[in-house]
């Protein structure tokens, strides 16, 4: 896995705690990314706004260190 060293903004789009997965929209593309259990910091619930890094996974774009900001 490559990370992206720049720090990103995107809005989540859903979250399921019982799954631990979830998807986000780039505030900036409107690409969706996946969001892995393992690359939360804080909890987070839909709608709400997080920064992130974005690393390639396995099956496409994840997002890393992801918590929630302000715009």
């Amino acid at each position: 896995m490559s990370a992206d060293k720049e720090l990103r903004k995107g809005k989540v789009k859903f979250y399921i705690d019982e799954k631990l997965f979830g998807f986000l929209n780039d505030l900036e593309t409107d690409r969706e990314i996946y969001i892995p259990v393992a690359g939360l910091i804080d909890e987070i619930r839909k709608n709400d706004i997080v920064s992130y890094r974005e690393v390639d996974g396995t099956n496409g774009p994840e997002a890393i260190d992801v918590k929630i900001t302000k715009l």
